[in-house]
């Protein structure tokens, strides 16, 4: 009697990479503190923002171009490395993979379902910022969109691969401190990056988020597209596609 061995998964397969982001939106609908703390949180924080430095508008517009990245970032990683673990923790992920389901389509359906949601966020905080709060922007508000959307990506695909090191949700919330608070502290929001320790300075270099905040203060001084601009675009980019591949290469099925 012969025995038929089924055939691997695909690297990527389109059927089943939106098959998993469609149920992972399905059960973000289901979750309201989740959608909350994805679309909500960041325009309350720049609101809190810009009535901080209410007696400094100048203060507001130097540096919530910079936070209207960085919000979105630290958002979706936080809930994206929680979601990724609460999967894993419950099994499901076992039982997908045990399926005709490669590592690469879950990763690449999370990343979509999570995009989506990143669209929304960043055209939520973006909107917020230029034309309620009266951020001044130089270039093309659409510009900050695009930012702050891979921005989003970024701490998706961040979020997704932290997760494959955290065996509860407690351990994902401390990848936060070593993850988020370095970049967080030598991307410029507080000093110019030239103006560090020479060390410092050039581990900002190899630091996602320091594109991320050079990108959105490109915008904010300059009308045109720069080619500074559109290097820092690429490079965020390219470490958002990056870290997704590490988070397929590092995906467990379960928590051990």
């Amino acid at each position: 009697m012969s025995t038929t061995i089924p055939a691997p998964a695909a690297a990527l397969n389109p059927g089943r990479t939106t098959a998993t982001a469609a149920r992972v939106l399905r059960q973000l609908r289901h979750d309201p503190r989740t959608i909350a703390l994805m679309l909500l949180v960041p325009c309350l924080m720049l609101v809190l923002l810009r009535y901080v430095f209410d007696g400094s508008p100048r203060t507001f517009d130097n540096i919530g171009a910079s936070l209207l990245g960085i919000f979105p970032l630290i958002t979706m990683f936080l809930v994206t490395s929680i979601a990724t673990l609460r999967e894993r923790t419950s099994g499901t992920l076992e039982r997908l993979l045990a399926m005709p389901m490669g590592k690469a389509d879950l990763i690449a359906g999370y990343a979509l379902a999570f995009g989506a949601v990143a669209v929304v966020q960043s055209a939520l905080a973006t909107g917020l910022a230029v034309w309620l709060l009266g951020l001044d922007v130089t270039g093309s508000p659409w510009l900050l969109l695009l930012v702050a959307l891979l921005d989003a990506l970024l701490g998706t695909a961040l979020g997704l691969f932290v997760s494959a090191f955290a065996a509860s949700e407690f351990q994902a919330v401390q990848f936060m401190p070593a993850v988020i608070f370095p970049q967080l502290l030598l991307c410029g929001l507080f000093t110019p990056r030239p103006d560090m320790h020479p060390v410092l300075e050039a581990v900002s270099d190899v630091l996602p988020m320091s594109y991320a905040v050079d990108g959105m203060n490109e915008v904010l001084h300059h009308t045109d597209t720069t080619t500074t601009f559109l290097r820092d675009i690429l490079i965020v980019a390219g470490c958002a596609l990056l870290v997704l591949a590490l988070g397929a290469a590092t995906l467990r099925r379960r928590t051990d």
